[in-house]
């Protein structure tokens, strides 16, 4: 059952397995704030387990472009598409959050991004990345990098 991501009280419903659970929860909010102010989307998000499809795409993107495989388990996901553009993510135990960008269009922006909560460590797989420092009010430190979508999906 899908749950809405409150920005305003933040939760770790959902995340409660994560060691970082509380900055886990604020990188969450971070991003449903982000979809109610610039597209005025409800964040929705449900247990990885019940939206299976959607984990194995991102983990299919991931492993064809690039040959990650991502060793957390995956908490919570959601897919949903704002204007042309579908956005999948997923939230997990190590405190990893990925996204997709996937502009329906051809030839729009393709993209996966990665963001690590605060007080995490880079996981192995992502260790050929450089990450950018951002501030957040509900996550502390937010580190994010990104890759270009070659292929289509």
């Amino acid at each position: 059952m899908p749950h809405t991501v409150d920005f305003e009280t933040v939760s770790t419903a959902g995340l409660e397995s994560s060691p970082v659970a509380d900055a886990l929860a604020g990188l969450r909010a971070n991003e449903a704030r982000y979809f109610k102010n610039k597209y005025d989307h409800v964040f929705t998000v449900e247990p990885a387990g019940d939206v299976r499809p959607t984990v194995d795409w991102v983990h299919r993107i991931l492993e064809e472009e690039r040959g990650i495989v991502i060793a957390s388990r995956p908490l919570e996901a959601t897919a949903f598409q704002v204007e042309n553009i579908r956005w999948t993510y997923v939230f997990y135990e190590s405190g990893l959050s990925i996204n997709v960008l996937y502009t329906v269009d051809d030839g729009g922006k393709r993209a996966v991004g990665f963001k690590l909560s605060d007080g995490m460590e880079i996981p192995e797989e992502l260790s050929s990345f450089k990450f950018a420092r951002q501030k957040s009010k509900l996550a502390g430190t937010i580190r994010g990098s990104y890759f270009v979508i070659k292929n289509e999906y």
